[in-house]
């Protein structure tokens, strides 16, 4: 692979410690320029043992899982339960400028790797910990996944149909959003760290980070006391909700030109009441939202969804398709834009597609410079560049079992 451009964080040093918890924010800094190395007990990480497997063979270094979320950094194996172990980590946490962890609470410590020990043996250093409930408190030791962490921070209650159960939130969001809490933290540390010269502990809750990013929750409680409810596919503004299609789902959206939608709408004698004058009032149509939606329901029922957003789009009318996730590999937008990038695997004599920039920077654009690391590929080099170690010490680390 190619050498690390000059991105955004280019020069910065970070030791990832992370599980599946927390790997994706040492990844967000690793696309920026970062240089992360990934420390990974002998035998390669337990991320490397999920699933789905490159063409259903499982092998720790076929997991999608796990190259998703560790694009871009470096691995090394390391037994940070052996002294020898601990001591080649604290070597490179001397010339590091950033860790990431997400053991439980105290586990760091235990093994001499806690935020006293990593202070005083750099004090520039900052030490990220994530852990589901913080490292302080009543539930500090409590073990929490991540359907648990979106239960707990008022997530998954909102998610769902009215009167029915609730619907577990789709993919890892309470692990993605602690993760970016934890790049913005970390970014702010280094800022203050610009002034003071000094690093700092982090401490962060993903329950807490969890919650924070339920965009409507918390402003409808602090503003107006209110406890959202679940309402389906209805947006908590009222003006979007999800519909059927004779071919597939769209989403309605009452924000656009409603003169030209309630035209339409009539014309094809499916407007029912929505011709009468209050509906034109933007008030109206939020607060009435149910019974517009229906009747819009009813409409769209069976029309083919593309011919649907073809038409709503040349009105100036803002509707959008709904689309199963395998459907955005071929999606027109993204392949214009380039959106996807394929990154050779040479090992495996092939490429393969990664989803791209998740943000875009115009002088140091995100990249993939480095495609995931397979099991400690790059053991020997950092310990040789960055140690000072030689084959032979690094042969006899390698016959005990501690790299």
């Amino acid at each position: 692979m190619t050498v690390a451009p000059s991105g955004a964080l280019a020069g910065l040093r970070v030791l990832d410690l992370t599980d599946a918890k927390g790997q994706l924010c040492a990844r967000l800094l690793a696309d920026m320029g970062a240089d992360v190395i990934k420390v990974e007990p002998p035998g390669g990480a337990a991320a490397r043992r999920i699933g789905p497997f490159l063409d259903d063979r499982p092998h720790r270094d076929r997991s999608l899982f796990f190259w998703f979320y560790n694009l871009n950094k470096r691995s090394i194996t390391l037994d940070l339960n052996h002294p020898r172990g601990v001591g080649i980590f604290l070597e490179l946490a001397r010339g590091a400028d950033l860790v990431i962890e997400s053991f439980k609470p105290g586990a760091i410590a235990a093994l001499g790797l806690g935020w006293d020990a990593l202070h005083a043996l750099n004090p520039a250093l900052i030490l990220c910990s994530i852990a589901p409930f913080g490292q302080t408190g009543p539930y500090r030791d409590f073990e929490a996944d991540d359907s648990v962490l979106t239960a707990l921070s008022g997530m998954l209650y909102v998610n769902g149909f009215p009167g029915r159960a609730p619907i577990r939130p789709v993919g890892l969001q309470a692990y993605h959003s602690a993760s970016y809490y934890g790049a913005i933290g970390a970014m702010c540390a280094l800022f203050a760290r610009d002034s003071s010269g000094e690093g700092q502990w982090l401490d962060l809750s993903m329950q807490e980070a969890t919650a924070s990013a339920v965009e409507h929750v918390s402003a409808a409680w602090f503003s107006a006391g209110k406890i959202e409810p679940r309402r389906g596919s209805l947006h908590w503004s009222r003006f979007f909700r999800a519909a059927r299609c004779r071919d597939g789902y769209i989403l309605h959206c009452t924000l656009g030109d409603w003169t030209s939608m309630v035209e339409w709408v009539n014309g094809d004698g499916k407007a029912q009441d929505l011709i009468d004058p209050e509906w034109n009032e933007l008030a109206k149509r939020r607060d009435d939202a149910e019974h517009l939606f229906d009747v819009l329901d009813e409409w769209v029922k069976d029309y083919a969804r593309d011919d649907l957003l073809e038409r709503a789009q040349l009105l100036r009318i803002p509707y959008a398709t709904v689309r199963a996730p395998e459907s955005l590999m071929d999606d027109e937008q993204l392949l214009a834009r380039g959106f996807f990038k394929e990154v050779e695997h040479p090992e495996l004599g092939r490429s393969i597609r990664y989803p791209g920039a998740p943000y875009l920077f115009n002088g140091t654009p995100w990249s993939v410079y480095r495609r995931p690391p397979l099991t400690g590929e790059h053991t020997a080099e950092i310990l040789r560049d960055d140690l000072a170690l030689d084959y032979g010490e690094i042969a006899a680390l390698m016959a005990e079992g501690i790299i």
